[in-house]
């Protein structure tokens, strides 16, 4: 007979750490890292805010746990929390970008964990390529992208997320499909 690691159910994990447990947060923190990171990673490329972020995010929910009433999974819940903290960042890094026109960055730009996700080991210019034609869509579609296609969402679940209409969901993730194809028509 084999042993497997049994987890607390969600459910539970909440009320402990509403009666103060601790251990049980970082018990949610511990099985939703992964989830979280690849979230932030995908929308904000290697970004040195992804550790900011994420930690943002759990902290958020931390405050909030209280406010959770449980209509969506604490999944869905994380995803849509790191993907609201991870569009505030992308604007604000817009922002900053105005004060530093001048000034260019030409290095190339991180490898996002698509690619992982998409193939089963591409090579290194494969993922650079996928980067690159991720962060040339616009910050609308890149949200459709990740939670559908890197994070494996239904189109249902990435629609409540963004809080956006289903229809749009399909029109962002045809559209995205589109320019990606174009991006890397070579790697066909």
């Amino acid at each position: 007979m084999s042993k497997t690691k049994s987890f607390t159910p969600d459910i539970e994990l909440i009320a402990q750490v509403r009666a103060g447990n601790t251990q049980a947060f970082g018990e949610i923190v511990s099985k939703y890292q992964i989830k979280v990171v690849s979230v932030v990673r995908n929308m904000l490329g290697a970004n040195v805010a992804v550790e900011d972020v994420v930690q943002e995010v759990f902290m958020r929910f931390y405050q909030s746990i209280h406010q959770f009433r449980g209509d969506a999974q604490l999944a869905t819940y994380l995803t849509r929390i790191a993907m609201n903290l991870s569009l505030n960042e992308l604007a604000r890094s817009k922002r900053r970008s105005w004060l530093y026109f001048f000034h260019k960055n030409d290095e190339a730009s991180p490898v996002l964990q698509i690619a992982d996700t998409v193939l089963p080991s591409p090579d290194s210019d494969l993922k650079e390529s996928i980067d690159k034609a991720l962060q040339q869509l616009s910050t609308e579609m890149r949200a459709v992208v990740v939670l559908r296609l890197v994070q494996g969402y239904s189109t249902e679940e990435t629609a409540q997320i963004l809080d956006i209409p289903y229809g749009t969901v399909l029109s962002r993730l045809n559209k995205a499909r589109g320019l990606l194809q174009e991006q890397l028509v070579d790697y066909r």
